[in-house]
């Protein structure tokens, strides 16, 4: 297990971790292959026309 080399200030580890924060995906209305209406994140939109997800 990797060991810090000295100790971090509270106001950086405070600051690094409010970077990462999870953002909701913007949801893309899409016609599945049978004809249903999806709501699904911009980044599958082209899986989901072409029928890899269902």
């Amino acid at each position: 297990m990797a060991v810090p080399k000295r100790k971090t200030s509270r106001s950086n580890t405070r600051h690094r971790r409010a970077r990462w924060k999870a953002v909701v995906p913007d949801l893309v209305e899409v016609t599945a292959l049978d004809g249903r209406k999806l709501r699904v994140p911009r980044r599958l939109v082209a899986a989901y026309q072409r029928g890899l997800l269902s």
